[in-house]
């Protein structure tokens, strides 16, 4: 009868998770070291940039919609027949 307990082997995904975790970790430290605390990003940073990129996109397609409606007007006045 053997009386010693089973072996645990280090599976290929608690190595990933750990690869993983350690390099969050790095990106963490080196992010504050680099930037400071008082600018790091944040998910409230990201939304709120996304936002404002998202009213930047539509104002520039709000510009875009109405030169080309100036344009289509230009040419249907053009094409008008004088009397």
């Amino acid at each position: 009868m053997n009386s010693s307990a089973p072996q645990q082997t280090i599976g290929l995904t608690t190595i990933s998770r750990t690869v993983v975790s350690l390099a969050a970790g790095v990106v963490h430290t080196l992010e504050r070291a680099v930037v400071g605390p008082g600018r790091m990003r944040t998910a409230q940073g990201n939304a709120w940039e996304a936002i404002c990129a998202d009213r930047a996109r539509a104002d520039r397609r709000a510009a875009l919609d109405r030169l080309v409606a100036e344009l289509a007007a230009a040419r249907a006045r053009d094409r008008q027949p004088v009397s």
